[in-house]
């Protein structure tokens, strides 16, 4: 009986655990999906729903270094979807959640650049959010 009984506790800590898994990746999966909705508005609002305040987007631009706070690289968003909008294609590559810390990384073709984003994300009062962002771009492969 107690065997049952242990079995028993045991698949049920082990379906709460999945859920709450299942959860947070949906979790760090929308707030992607949500940065990809400030690019493809162009919107610097829908943008900053995206991240923490406190974000930092790095990559090589131009052969430079550039590092960014969320408001200076939301200065780069007109407000109006870009004139290729419907030809560019955004894709979550992969996700890895480890209780309140994740990491997310997504291609964006966008005409003639192809950006590799890799995000760091934390869940801060049960939102998860983009604590950084680092990029590289190269010409996209015909």
């Amino acid at each position: 009986m107690r065997l049952a009984a242990s079995m028993v506790l045991v698949l049920f800590l082990f379906a709460a655990s999945a859920a709450a898994q299942s959860a947070d990746d949906a979790g760090v999966r929308a707030v992607i999906e949500q940065y990809f909705k400030g690019h493809a508005t162009g919107s610097p609002d829908e943008m900053r729903r995206a991240f923490l305040p406190t974000a930092h987007i790095e990559g090589i631009r131009e052969d430079k270094f550039v590092s960014w706070t969320l408001e200076e690289y939301c200065k780069g968003f007109s407000g109006k979807p870009a004139a290729d909008e419907g030809s560019r294609k955004r894709t979550i590559d992969s996700m890895d959640v480890s209780g309140t810390a994740a990491m997310a990384k997504a291609t964006l073709v966008h005409g003639q650049r192809t950006f590799t984003d890799y995000f760091v994300l934390l869940k801060v009062d049960g939102q998860w959010k983009i604590a950084n962002k680092v990029y590289s771009a190269r010409p996209t492969a015909n």
